[in-house]
């Protein structure tokens, strides 16, 4: 007999308990095919990707709506047994009445956490000033409480993918947003040894999340030594994609030659991947 999929409270209680020792990965999938794929390499959370859905729907990265993304965050939520971490970007919220509110409905999705970025997407003031910064994660920790508390809040420092790659800039944030309530921190573009220690020296005992978006020397094992806690990869998954089909693409359009197909996935393959699982269920 197939084992019952667990809950959204059981999915929620085993995210919090990643983030209590040791290192994990949370891969980015795209939609409900690569995040059920990712599920049965044995990961143990998935974070969705802001760019790598918005690409799906012809969108750039912070073209989609608050209801393109939560309607992502309820397909994956419901798709998989892991637990999945919500990009909910800057929360498509222009005040902190709209940010309780939109924070209300990502909790409803389903998903175990989600992260709150400080960027402004205004490239005059790229970031909010860290008391309204400050502000907006202790409405989004309000909220969460107020739907009861379980779902993980994630709290990010854009300063480095923004042009302001201002270490002390980077932890001020960082260390504001702990004490207004973020369960883990973040800071997207944070890439040397020296950096990425610093940070976790200076958030202690909260657990810190490392992007690697990009061809990287570090292996699991060397973050891990950091003291990180967690590892995603953003839209990189996406992009691996996206190259391989915009390459191949090319060489049809371009030189009417087909041979970018010799690396492709096995459509036999995936069908019995996917008939087994839906057998399984």
């Amino acid at each position: 007999m197939t084992a019952a999929s667990p809950n959204v409270t059981e999915k929620r209680r085993a995210f919090r308990q990643l983030h209590g020792d040791g290192c994990f990965v949370l891969p980015n999938p795209w939609d409900i095919g690569t995040a059920i794929y990712l599920q049965q390499l044995g990961f143990k959370a998935l974070a969705t990707t802001s760019s790598g859905f918005a690409w799906t729907q012809g969108l750039p990265d912070g073209g989609l709506s608050r209801d393109q993304a939560l309607a992502h965050f309820e397909s994956l939520a419901a798709a998989t047994d892991l637990p999945v971490n919500a990009d909910f970007e800057s929360g498509f919220a222009r005040n902190t009445i709209e940010l309780a509110e939109n924070v209300r409905l990502a909790v409803q999705t389903g998903i175990a956490g989600l992260s709150i970025e400080d960027s402004t997407g205004n490239a005059d003031r790229p970031l909010h000033d860290i008391a309204t910064a400050v502000e907006r994660i202790g409405t989004a920790r309000k909220a969460i409480d107020k739907a009861g508390g379980d779902a993980v809040l994630i709290g990010r420092a854009e300063c480095f993918l923004v042009g302001r790659p201002n270490l002390a800039e980077t932890i001020a944030r960082l260390q504001a947003y702990s004490s207004a309530g973020a369960d883990c921190l973040y800071a997207p573009g944070v890439r040397t040894r020296e950096d990425i220690a610093a940070v976790v020296a200076a958030v202690a005992p909260k657990p810190v999340n490392v992007l690697i978006g990009s061809a990287s020397e570090f292996t699991l094992k060397d973050i891990a030594a950091l003291g990180v806690r967690r590892v995603s990869v953003g839209g990189a998954l996406a992009r691996s994609a996206w190259g391989a089909f915009m390459r191949t693409a090319a060489m049809i359009a371009q030189e009417g030659r087909f041979d970018g197909f010799a690396d492709a996935a096995s459509g036999n393959e995936l069908d019995d991947f996917f008939l087994t699982r839906k057998r399984d269920r």
